[in-house]
């Protein structure tokens, strides 16, 4: 089996020594996205729905990048600051995934949500993926 890096300017560069995503075969696995905005190279932290936004765009740019979309993601891990965040994180997440038509339901991918003690840059939220190439 193959490996491939992906790197995309459309998302943040990584701030350490990993790569945005990585082929394996036919799965993409998507590095931790947080809220830097890759064209300025700030922090959008403004408040925690910003953040995810942010982080859900950082992640579609990088699988844009390689021609998936978000009905390609089967897994994702949350990370958070406080877990009193989790209903407006969950809501915005959840805006990125849509049915193919009116009549098909959503089909999310499988998830697990955790608190964790700190995470970089002192962000709020921090999100990984796993998408395949069907």
């Amino acid at each position: 089996m193959s490996k491939k890096v992906v790197f995309t300017e459309n998302a943040p560069a990584p701030i350490g020594p990993y790569s945005q995503a990585v082929w394996a075969g036919n799965m993409l696995f998507l590095s931790g996205q947080i809220a830097i905005d890759p064209q300025t190279n700030t922090m959008n932290d403004a408040d925690v729905v910003s953040e995810t936004h942010q982080v859900m765009q950082n992640i579609k740019a990088v699988l844009t990048t390689e021609g998936l979309t978000f009905a390609n993601v089967v897994k994702t891990s949350i990370f958070l600051a406080d877990m009193n965040m989790f209903g407006q994180v969950n809501e915005v997440y959840g805006q990125y995934f849509v049915a193919k038509n009116a009549t098909t339901p959503v089909q999310y991918p499988a998830r697990e949500t955790v608190a964790v003690k700190e995470l970089p840059k002192s962000v709020r939220v921090e999100i990984s993926m796993i998408a395949v190439r069907f």
